[in-house]
């Protein structure tokens, strides 16, 4: 199977699901108009340019969303400012760019490449946080307290540099073993500095979440490797400090940012995470690993069994997280407003959540973007509560869309890896029991697939061994048989 054969079946299965795989020759123009009038500059715009930015994102990221600096403050508070690449700038209410990613709502990233919600003539260039390049922000300046809370923000628009373009594996790495090498170290004056502060920083605002129930969990997803134009392997791309780094800053950054609009009487739309409607389920596992949770879904005690099951057994706790992932269910968005709240997400334990920070991937940030600008020059919200709603439930149909979309395209990337080993039988975890079919994940190579005999009395988190025993990498089917 050659990259070309993904690529047509990728944006087949986008079509399917109603995405528009390809931009509009208006949306297109439009992308190369911003190019020569550029975007409008406010005149308010603080000129931070001079501040240490850096970016820390996957070694071949393009569509950069984020910068952030960070400042000792006396007390052993901290002040953080994380700055997010203003595309509302270029992407007005009403376009044929907007009317794009409206019905997209996101990116979509597929084992045949990346379906951009915006031209790349925005996402990866004018609007994305390059190194080097000036670029208008919409930043998110906060004050965190040595105990990991956030004691105050604020909300404004700025110009900025990106001094420093990093790669999560290269800086997890020297966070470890600082003799590693890293690039820009030597070249941007007190970088090296920067990523301690903003190490210890993340580990005092993660503590802060897991005292009040937040989840860690490790998970893998896989990552398709072309060479010479065929997929030759499926990789892990697996957490790590870097990432967890990055993670934590967002989360800060996304709740300061629901509070701001809050706190204006705006209108915005919200990220959660209801409570697990098995958690019997998650009981059973938990008691599988010697562990006991109370009947009700409880995510401080959840997250206490997850930690004494990683320290007891790191090498299955990947097993275990992948379990506990899949019976939490996905997220969704809703509407919040002054006279309806927004509802806390479980799994993050933040009850003001909100999608900010990469409004070149996802609508929402965008959405939320335009109502902090409309908000910060003292205009009335750009969206009502009750258009909020109907944009809510099409991004959360979207994402899952997408979603089926990426297993979809990666299921037959791997459907063609294991195309010569029918027959062989492999370890694997539950990760889904449905009307459907039973599914499982194999631990090696990353592949998941339907077990169609010998899946009575399985159920997720379950380890099992099964038999492959049909492939079909067009129709993206892989297909197993229980091993008594």
């Amino acid at each position: 199977m050659t990259d070309d054969d993904l690529h047509r079946l990728a944006e087949d299965a986008l079509r399917e699901r109603g995405f528009l795989p390809r931009f509009s020759p208006g949306a297109l123009a439009e992308a190369q108009d911003r190019r020569r009038t550029g975007p409008l500059r406010p005149g308010d715009a603080r000129d931070l340019r001079q501040l240490a930015w850096f970016s820390i994102d996957n070694d071949d990221t393009r569509d950069l969303d984020q910068l952030s600096v960070a400042e000792p403050l006396r007390g052993g508070a901290t002040r953080l400012l994380v700055a997010v690449a203003d595309v509302e700038a270029f992407v007005p209410v009403g376009s044929a760019l907007d009317e794009h990613a409206a019905v997209n709502t996101t990116s979509v990233y597929t084992a045949a490449g990346v379906y951009p919600m915006l031209p790349e003539t925005l996402s990866t260039d004018l609007s994305s946080l390059h190194e080097g390049e000036e670029r208008l922000a919409v930043v998110v300046d906060l004050r965190v307290e040595a105990d990991g809370a956030v004691s105050g923000a604020s909300l404004y628009a700025a110009i900025v540099v990106n001094h420093a373009k990093l790669a999560y594996d290269a800086v997890s790495a020297w966070l470890a073993d600082e003799s590693l090498p890293l690039p820009r170290l030597d070249e941007v004056p007190r970088l090296a500095e920067q990523l301690r502060l903003h190490d210890a920083l993340a580990a005092r605002l993660a503590r802060r979440r897991h005292e009040h129930g937040a989840l860690n969990m490790t998970t893998a997803s896989a990552r398709p490797v072309f060479a010479g134009g065929r997929l030759v392997d499926l990789r892990a791309d697996e957490k790590n400090r870097a990432k967890d780094l990055i993670a934590e800053l967002m989360i800060a950054a996304n709740s300061a940012t629901a509070r701001f609009l809050d706190q204006h009487g705006f209108p915005s739309l919200r990220r959660f995470l209801r409570a697990p409607q098995r958690w019997d389920r998650i009981e059973a596992l938990a008691a599988l690993h010697g562990g006991r949770l109370p009947d009700e879904p409880d995510a401080a005690a959840l997250d206490r069994f997850l930690s004494r099951s990683r320290q007891a057994d790191p090498a299955g706790f990947a097993d275990l997280s992948l379990a506990v992932v899949k019976l939490l269910g996905a997220g969704e968005y809703l509407a919040a407003g002054p006279t309806r709240p927004g509802q806390g997400h479980f799994g993050l334990a933040v009850h003001d959540y909100a999608h900010t920070t990469a409004p070149n991937r996802r609508f929402p940030d965008l959405v939320m973007q335009r109502l902090v600008k409309a908000a910060l020059a003292g205009k009335p919200p750009p969206y009502t509560v009750e258009a909020l709603d109907g944009i809510a439930r099409h991004c959360t149909e979207q994402q899952g869309r997408a979603n089926a979309v990426e297993r979809q395209v990666l299921k037959a990337a791997a459907a063609f890896l294991l195309d010569q080993r029918i027959g062989e039988v492999f370890d694997a975890v539950v990760t889904g029991v449905a009307s459907k079919g039973t599914f499982v994940r194999l631990r090696q190579p990353l592949v998941e697939g339907r077990v169609m005999r010998g899946f009575e009395g399985l159920d997720v988190g379950d380890t099992t061994r099964v038999r492959l025993v049909a492939v079909d990498p067009h129709q993206g089917h892989i297909d197993f048989e229980g091993v008594a």
